[in-house]
């Protein structure tokens, strides 16, 4: 390791210093400024032995290999600095990154199962596409569903995780993450941390083993790159690198680029964002064309609201904002969860956990905030129990 990696590694930073330079230590002791980018898929060796004895350690443990790169489907330098940067940013020993979310979430599932735990228990809501992997069981899992307080009771000798999202995709719902990890016992609780992010918490400090992420989403924070990350710790990491070597769902060296690049940055987008959300939360609490604000305790740049009127009215009249699923880029995006990103939840299972057919989920970015309310406002329209002044007095002769 080099001095400048060794002295980060034992002196503890500050969050804003780590994203700007988690993954980055040995840069200037290599002579360089910016990260490289490796996109090579095969690296070149005249030790067929040593490669050997290498590739036995990998399927061993699941070990990243000492030495050079072998093969781009074991590991990627370039990836390897995003995921060291993001351990370092949620407080773990490791984290494995995926060519998308739900292959990351797919890789644990794959993980667990072949251990014969194959049971999950999980609080709803969860973004749509996971709670159909579970419900479908895609992977040949099982699948309790309960709230934070049956937990316990939900257990089984084969379960292998318990899942939870807070604050939840669409509605923000939170929970108490470290009385969840008091429930799970010995099971490994995994927290989606997508939309709080390691700015808002760190779900491994208070007792998660697993932490999921889209990096699509705020990581990335650009809307130009899919992937997916873990973080965990080196026993379950090796796990992971296993079954992402033996399914091929490794993440693009330019993705890894992208997203330790949006790292940088990610602390400060986060609290501008959280900014113009709060904001925007003021302004829509208490409007007569919005019946109730879902925003969470701990802030964030994600707000949900459903309106007295036609949700898809809304959608349409928007200009400034985008019309479009995803969230967590610089621009503002707004969606219908129950038409788009939870359409493949069972609409009973969808309405139970409080995802409306009135709901919008917005990703606030960091335009003006005064331009982003006149483009609601407006898009949001006349209040539904406004009766202009000349039918009102026709109706009372």
């Amino acid at each position: 390791m080099e001095p400048a990696a060794m002295e980060s590694a034992r002196t503890p930073r500050a969050l804003d210093t780590e994203a700007v330079h988690a993954g980055r230590d040995d840069l200037a002791g290599l002579g360089l400024h910016a990260a490289p980018i490796d996109l090579s898929t095969t690296y070149p060796s005249h030790d067929s032995r040593g490669e050997a004895a290498r590739i036995d350690a990998f399927a061993a443990t699941g070990a990243d290999p000492e030495g050079p790169p072998v093969y781009g489907r074991l590991g990627n330098p370039t990836v390897a600095r995003f995921e060291a940067a993001l351990a370092r940013l949620e407080g773990t020993e490791a984290a494995v990154a995926f060519a998308s979310g739900m292959a990351a979430l797919s890789a644990v599932l794959l993980a667990r199962g072949a251990m014969g735990l194959r049971h999950v228990v999980a609080v709803r809501p969860l973004y749509g596409c996971s709670d159909h992997l579970l419900t479908a069981g895609l992977l040949g899992t099982e699948v309790t569903w309960t709230d934070p307080a049956g937990i316990t009771d939900a257990l089984r000798p084969d379960t292998g995780l318990v899942l939870v999202e807070s604050p939840a995709n669409p509605t923000l719902a939170e929970v108490d993450l470290r009385a969840v990890a008091h429930s799970c016992g010995s099971v490994p609780l995994l927290v989606d941390n997508t939309f709080a992010t390691p700015v808002l918490q760190r779900p491994a400090e208070q007792g998660a083993r697993l932490v999921l992420h889209s990096a699509t989403k705020y990581l990335g924070g650009h809307g130009d790159v899919l992937a997916g990350v873990v973080a965990c710790d080196e026993e379950f990491a090796g796990r992971l690198r296993q079954v992402r070597f033996a399914t091929g769902g490794v993440l693009h060296p330019l993705a890894g680029y992208l997203l330790l690049r949006g790292l940088a940055t990610l602390p400060v987008r986060v609290r501008a964002a959280s900014a113009n959300a709060a904001e925007l939360v003021r302004r829509l609490t208490g409007d007569p064309r919005v019946a109730r604000v879902h925003y969470p305790r701990i802030g964030g740049a994600m707000i949900a609201f459903e309106v007295h009127g036609d949700p898809h009215e809304v959608v349409s009249r928007v200009r400034l904002i985008t019309p479009a699923v995803s969230l967590g880029s610089v621009d503002t995006l707004i969606q219908h969860p129950a038409s788009i990103s939870h359409r493949v939840v069972d609409a009973g299972d969808r309405r139970g956990a409080g995802v409306s057919d009135r709901l919008l989920r917005l990703s606030v970015g960091l335009e003006d905030a005064g331009d982003l309310w006149a483009d609601l406002d407006r898009a949001l329209g006349e209040p539904a129990t406004a009766i202009p002044l000349r039918e009102a007095l026709a109706g009372s002769e």
